[in-house]
């Protein structure tokens, strides 16, 4: 959901995406909230791992061109690869050939479903320079689940055999902002949003306040859905064979760097 900050592209150095957790203002509190198969705490570019605490690191290596990623490894290793091209400008656009999208009126091979935010300047598509084919969207403000939304991330990952899902926050988000003003306030937002705000509240970190509270709440939101998707039993049976991780991470507008959100 969109907000008043505006982002800045190829400001400053650029951190590894999903290198690990940014820094944050106040305490909040960091947990690992998923049971995987795969070993290792956040490390991508040779590819993120999302287990059990105190683990080993894993590395994945891309795919190799023309191939799918098929493992929750190879999806990570390619989102980050294609994060750091967007960063970059140097995206490549791909899949979007007469060939490409001929093949796909008759099927279709995503590897990984993005959950993210409804907001105009986080195209999962874009911050990840993938094309056709490649990523099953699913998009709400503040990342709020419900029915429809638990449906179609389940519809990705049991009907199309999909390995990874990325529960996608990001900086400066207007819902999570309302959701952190509204309870501040006392006050009722206008029609459904008060049922987005109601969905956020729980994640609201009350040990910062500010500007310093919402973006501590932006992390707390991730982890929450995040923690709510992988208690799915389907989802879950996945997860313990390996098949399927369910990650959190979080995008910066001031860089357009996506990184792990533990």
């Amino acid at each position: 959901m969109n907000s008043s900050a505006t982002a800045h592209r190829g400001a400053g150095p650029e951190p590894h995406p999903f290198a690990g957790p940014r820094p944050t203002t106040g305490g909040t509190v960091r947990r690992t909230l998923l049971r995987t198969a795969l070993t290792g705490a956040a490390a991508l570019g040779a590819g993120l791992a999302a287990a059990r605490p105190a683990t080993a690191a894993t590395s994945a290596p891309a795919p190799a061109a023309g191939t799918r990623p098929s493992t929750p490894q190879e999806a990570l290793a390619e989102l980050a690869a294609g994060n750091r091209r967007w960063r970059a400008f140097r995206e490549r656009h791909p899949h979007e050939t007469p060939a490409i999208r001929r093949t796909l009126t008759t099927a279709q091979h995503p590897f990984a479903v993005v959950l993210g935010c409804i907001d105009s300047r986080v195209p999962p598509e874009l911050v990840f320079d993938q094309g056709l084919g490649d990523l099953m969207t699913v998009r709400t403000a503040g990342e709020v689940l419900d029915e429809a939304v638990l449906g179609s991330v389940a519809y990705g990952v049991l009907e199309l055999g999909i390995p990874l899902v990325v529960v996608l926050g990001h900086q400066s988000c207007g819902a999570v902002r309302a959701a952190v003003e509204a309870e501040r306030s006392g006050g009722r937002l206008p029609a459904h949003i008060q049922y987005l705000a109601d969905q956020i509240c729980p994640a609201i970190d009350h040990s910062t306040e500010g500007d310093a509270r919402i973006d501590a709440t932006v992390d707390a939101n991730v982890r929450l859905v995040r923690s709510r998707l992988a208690a799915e039993p389907d989802l879950a049976a996945k997860i313990s064979t390996g098949r399927l991780a369910i990650v959190g991470a979080r995008y910066e507008l001031t860089n357009q760097a996506v990184h792990h959100v533990s």
